[in-house]
This record gives structure tokens, C-alpha cells and sequence, in this order.
């Protein structure tokens, strides 16, 4: 796992760059957290690829654990990806709740991510 730094105004945000899943459970999602808080970022940008699948099906709970977490610590989270692939309407809503409150994005790129921080 690779953290590359990304600075807006006198935000800090971390992308977290990695091959391997990084998110597999709700704890995995506290450690990085911790991880994140600790170095300093107010911020994180997560690549779905790095997200168990399993984080999608919100029947196992985990997403609502690890965007419960980020939004109780006020650490913003960006999830970058192809969503359209969740084809369940709870999947759907739950994308359409999180990124109307501008704390829990769920976006297409990079920049749409570094653009939604910059807000």
C-alpha cells in the first residue's frame, strides 16, 4: 500500500494506491482510518478495486460500519470507481444518500474526488 498525498488549499488528502484489497471488514476500515488520522490527512481517496466486494452488498453491513466510522471521526472519504455494475436499488440509494451529504462521496475519477474536496 502506497499513500500519495494530495493537497488542496490547506487540506490534506490521502489516495490510497495498492494492488491487494485494502478493505475487507469493518475493522480494516478503522485501521486505515487511525493509519490516515495519524499521518495527518484530513481526507482519503479509496479506489473501489481495494474494497471487498463484500462492502457492496450492504446486507453484510460493512459499508454502513466504515462510512458510519469516517463520518463519526469527520474524516471525508471518497470512493472512486465504476458503480454501475451494483445493480441492487438499496445499492443505488445508499450511493445517492452518501453523496448527497458531501462527507461520503462515491465518484467516477480522481479529479471528481480532488474537485468534491475542494468544495
Amino acid at each position: 500500500m502506497f499513500i500519495k498525498s494530495h493537497e488542496i488549499n490547506t487540506l490534506k488528502i490521502a489516495e490510497i494506491i495498492s494492488d491487494d484489497l485494502i478493505i475487507q471488514s469493518a475493522q480494516d476500515g478503522l485501521d486505515l482510518m487511525g493509519n490516515i488520522y495519524y499521518q495527518g490527512f484530513d481526507k482519503v481517496i479509496l479506489h473501489e478495486k481495494n474494497i471487498s466486494p463484500a462492502f457492496f452488498d450492504l446486507k453484510t453491513k460493512i459499508a454502513g460500519e466504515i462510512l458510519q466510522k469516517f463520518s463519526n471521526y469527520r474524516i471525508g472519504l471518497a470512493i472512486i470507481g465504476d458503480f454501475s455494475q451494483y445493480k441492487s436499488k438499496s445499492m443505488k440509494d445508499f450511493i445517492f444518500e452518501s453523496n448527497k451529504t458531501k462527507h461520503i462521496n462515491f465518484l467516477s475519477t480522481l479529479n471528481d474526488a480532488l474537485n468534491n474536496f475542494s468544495k
